[in-house]
């Protein structure tokens, strides 16, 4: 009887497989403002990829859904009939889909440039083939970041110029430049370009130029569209790059540490609680962060009339990480949310939803020190069907 009567949330911090001090839950009412469910709000928790949903809010009000990524690619030097008296540079713009094999796909930048060179008659560079990666500064892997998680492809470093996501398979690419590099040279000279010099990569390149030309202004997709696909596949690099680009965006260096401070303060400027918060990363592969369930509460109420924002994170029973949560009972497809999972972490930050995919209420559900991840699944689950369904 005493089970029976128990609340959807006393049951769920019953479960064997949850650590109720390390757990936090905040289910709020988006339109009333009644808290349905709440448990150690204010207690700071590593919140993994639930870090995403913090990076791309902020990134989305800064720039808007709109904005593009662009690689520009010069004529550095004189062009003198079929020529290039000097080097073709290539720009980075930290463009995380060059060469991707997810969506949103990008034409080949490759094939592009070549064009690009065709168009101007060129068959000849007289100097190298350069990258100017002056886009971005500090470290492209956090140091916080575990040694173990650095050679894995899920853990590679965001760069001025990323290419084929800086994978190779399973594994991470420390330079992606030199990939791509490698792969436009032999292109270009398959395309009949006579290249005199070699590479070169480093963060001279824009600003160094004299007499340049402008062949080319690759530009991506829009960042809705990446975020989109970031959200759904949990893409740490794609993540990474959006924490950079609000640097940026903020007027400040292109670096990951200078995106946490920025991301920090704009959340506090903008009346977010942020008490006990530690912005570190923009992916939540750090395991230095730490965020609160009223936190991560205030930024999806902050971002609830978005329209764009909700459609970014799976439907559960549909999408993504959450195409088996949930599915086929009353919630498949009302709940929409951003997954985060790592050793011992299982946490989840989104909305339920209405008939016409509107969110009504936030969702905030952090579980670490987790037992058997499957269990703590199934708990979440039963809370919200509890909370939402059950008279």
């Amino acid at each position: 009887m005493s089970a029976f009567a128990a609340s959807p949330l006393e049951r769920f911090l019953a479960s064997k497989s949850i650590s109720s001090g390390s757990t936090a839950v905040l289910i709020q009412d988006l339109k009333s403002g009644e808290v349905l469910a709440e448990h150690n709000s204010t207690t700071p928790l590593l919140p993994a990829s639930i870090m995403k949903t913090v990076t791309i809010a902020g990134l989305l009000r800064e720039k808007g859904p709109d904005e593009r990524f662009h690689t520009i690619v010069y004529a550095d030097g004189p062009i003198e009939g079929n020529t290039i008296d000097g080097d073709l540079l290539i720009v980075g713009g930290g463009d995380p889909t060059l060469g991707a094999n997810c969506e949103p796909h990008s034409p080949d930048i490759a094939d592009e440039i070549i064009a690009a060179l065709r168009h101007k008659g060129i068959t000849k560079i007289n100097g190298d083939l350069r990258i100017d990666t002056s886009l971005y500064s500090g470290p492209a892997c956090p140091p916080s970041w575990m040694a173990g998680d650095l050679n894995e492809s899920y853990g590679t470093g965001s760069h001025a110029l990323n290419f084929r996501r800086n994978a190779s398979g399973s594994r991470a690419v420390k330079n992606p430049e030199s990939v791509f590099l490698s792969y436009l040279g032999s292109k270009m000279r398959g395309a009949g370009i006579v290249i005199s010099g070699g590479t070169k990569i480093g963060e001279e390149g824009l600003s160094e130029i004299e007499e340049g030309t402008l062949l080319l202004d690759h530009i991506s997709d829009k960042y809705s569209e990446v975020m989109r696909s970031c959200m759904m596949r949990s893409d740490n690099l794609f993540a990474e790059t959006f924490l950079r680009a609000f640097a940026l965006a903020r007027g400040k260096k292109g670096s990951t540490s200078a995106g946490a401070t920025e991301m920090y303060d704009y959340w506090k400027a903008a009346g977010i609680p942020v008490e006990g918060v530690t912005l570190i990363d923009g992916s939540g592969l750090s395991r230095s962060n730490r965020v609160t369930a009223q936190f991560m509460n205030g930024i999806m109420k902050a971002m609830s009339d978005d329209e764009e924002y909700a459609s970014f994170m799976p439907l559960a029973g549909q999408e993504g990480t959450l195409s088996a949560f949930l599915k086929d009972t009353e919630l498949d497809a009302y709940v929409a949310m951003k997954t985060g999972s790592m050793k011992g972490i299982q946490c989840y930050a989104g909305y339920k939803l209405d008939e016409e995919f509107a969110p009504t209420h936030s969702i905030v559900i952090i579980m670490n020190d987790i037992g058997a991840r499957g269990a703590a699944r199934k708990a979440a689950e039963n809370l919200l069907l509890e909370t939402f369904c059950n008279d």
